[in-house]
């Protein structure tokens, strides 16, 4: 029994601690299953051993008694999938993705996401370390019982104790309407995957190659000389040393060759211009060309891995490879959007929130000047430019626009006057000033930031409208830095996560909308705001006109949420 202790995490030296919890285990018997299931009496605690969206090991607990499959037959879990009985799961996406095309029945709650909901800055949410923080005795099962039989054993006590919390906290229904319906959203999502024209992306880095080249030449001249010019220490060396450029800053390894030093330099020297060229052509052909090219499955599909408990606003993240970042602000970047396609005879249909973080801070705000610019369908970049640079509206230009865009944006991220000046290129006193008649002129955001505050301090933690929680302990600290930190999370988490909450929602009604009306369509992607779905020609129209119902319908705000939607071939056209 000692090795199943050391699984959940407890030092050989803990021998008060484990006798106590062996004095509590529960004793449970391990069984084989055979070609049928048993009858099983109430909740199932399932636990799983995943293999390339294939189940190797199956765990089932239920009534003092762990059931154990290897290699389950397609049958078997068709059949389990199909029983009423309340499950839990250690999970959930895992789970659903191996199952697909059957969607599992009466899933109720799911120890991963009710540990992210509850901690969501922890690192690990096996089953395991959340029991041993839960306190929970390890089961007395066999030695030789496999690992799966030990989770599928802690997860009916876990779920019960992570209940109680979510439920003293209000997330029970963020956990079972939102992150639990959202998992079988992203499994689907990650089995269908997103086609790639592998040819054109090919072309594309070849066309890459030749630019790198000339640049390097370029580079390479005006250095007197062939260098690496990706490492630091050389770039230093020429740039500081060799051509006599202004030092910025120094490192422990020597000069500073970072991106805010290197533009900094930009007027001083064209070799600057064409390191910064040269670094973003290679980064588009390491990173996108050779990252995505390396990803392409035998259906021609790229299948991102959507992480649900990896960010601490709420957001979902993707990976292996990251399809939400791909670059749109550049001309090659959103290029790379045009090589991802609809298979034949569908197309791509793309909608976007418009302006959704601005919409949530006024909603959450509840600032009348705002609210009155969302309802009467004014830009709020230009409206803010009037605001905050005393002119008519009429008078504003692009400039002013842009600047007040980043204003509006800033705010909602807690930017301060230095980064302010930094992004619109203007003095610091001049970013504060921008700052400072923007809060006079959106006096209920100003008291919004004011409050948040406060309450965080209070409470030390931030909630979203959905009941999503994010702790700042950094408020607490004595550090300035850490504490200011703290300080602008504290102001941005609930803006930043009440939006991803919305997305998440409107995936999910999506996502069920299609499949209730029979639709052949389906969701394949989400980037932040956007969300993506592929459809048959004939149900394009269709399919556009729910998104945007759906969407717009996700959450009932004080502004009216916007939806942009467009359709086409490929991701560039249709975006």
């Amino acid at each position: 029994m000692m090795k199943h202790i050391e699984k959940l995490g407890l030092k050989p030296g803990d021998s008060a601690r484990q006798q106590s919890l062996q004095d509590e285990a529960p004793a449970l018997e391990v069984t084989c299953g055979g070609e049928s299931l048993p009858r099983w009496e109430g909740p199932l605690a399932l636990a799983a051993d995943c293999e390339e969206n294939r189940i190797t090991r199956l765990a089932v607990a239920c009534g003092g008694t762990v059931t154990l499959w290897q290699n389950p037959s397609a049958a078997l879990l068709e059949a389990l999938c199909a029983l009423p009985n309340p499950k839990y799961t250690e999970d959930c996406k895992a789970l659903c993705r191996a199952l697909l095309p059957t969607i599992p029945g009466n899933i109720v709650f799911d120890a991963r996401l009710a540990g992210y909901l509850l901690a969501p800055d922890a690192s690990d949410y096996s089953v395991p370390r959340l029991a041993e923080e839960e306190g929970l005795p390890t089961p007395a099962l066999p030695e030789d019982a496999p690992e799966a039989a030990l989770r599928a054993a802690l997860l009916e006590a876990l779920c019960t104790a992570q209940q109680e919390k979510l439920e003293e906290n209000g997330q029970l229904q963020l956990l079972r309407e939102v992150e639990i319906p959202l998992a079988q959203v992203l499994a689907d999502m990650e089995r269908l995957g997103f086609a790639i024209d592998r040819d054109s992306l090919t072309a594309f880095g070849t066309e890459l190659d030749g630019e790198i080249r000339r640049l390097q030449e370029a580079i390479y001249l005006a250095a007197g000389g062939a260098f690496n010019i990706n490492s630091p220490k050389q770039l230093g060396e020429v740039l500081f040393e060799r051509l006599g450029l202004p030092t910025r800053k120094k490192t422990k390894s020597g000069y500073s060759t970072n991106a805010e030093v290197l533009e900094s330099l930009s007027s001083y020297h064209p070799i600057v211009e064409n390191v910064l060229e040269y670094r973003k052509y290679t980064k588009l052909k390491s990173t996108y060309v050779e990252g995505l090219s390396k990803a392409i499955g035998p259906d021609g599909r790229i299948h991102s891995v959507f992480n649900q408990t990896e960010t601490r606003t709420g957001r979902i993240s993707s990976a292996e490879p990251n399809l939400q970042n791909i670059p749109v602000r550049t001309e090659l970047g959103a290029k790379m959007r045009e090589f991802f396609h609809a298979r034949p005879g569908c197309v791509l249909v793309d909608a976007d929130y418009s302006q959704i973080e601005l919409r949530v801070l006024a909603a959450i705000a509840n600032d009348a000047d705002m609210l009155a610019a969302f309802a009467g369908g004014q830009d709020i970049h230009t409206n803010t430019a009037a605001q905050v640079f005393g002119m008519p509206v009429e008078f504003v230009t692009p400039l002013m626009r842009s600047q007040a865009k980043a204003v509006n944006f800033g705010i909602v991220y807690g930017i301060g006057a230095f980064s302010l000046s930094k992004d619109i290129n203007v003095s610091v006193a001049e970013a504060d000033r921008y700052i400072k008649n923007y809060l006079k002129t959106y006096r209920g955001v100003a008291a919004y930031m004011e409050k948040t505050v406060e309450d965080a301090k209070a409470r030390g933690y931030i909630t979203t409208l959905f009941g999503r929680r994010r702790y700042l302990p950094e408020l607490k600290s004595s550090n300035h830095n850490l504490r200011s930190f703290g300080e602008r999370v504290a102001m941005n988490a609930p803006i930043q996560g009440t939006a991803a909450d919305i997305i998440k929602i409107a995936m999910v009604r999506v996502f069920d909308r299609l499949r209730r009306e029979g639709l052949e369509a389906r969701l394949i992607l989400q980037v932040h705001d956007e969300l993506i779905v592929e459809a048959p020609e004939a149900e394009a129209a269709h399919v556009a006109d729910l998104l945007k119902e759906e969407m717009e319908g996700a959450a009932a705000l004080a502004v009216k949420l916007e939806v942009d939607v467009g359709t086409g071939k490929t991701w560039g056209e249709a975006h």
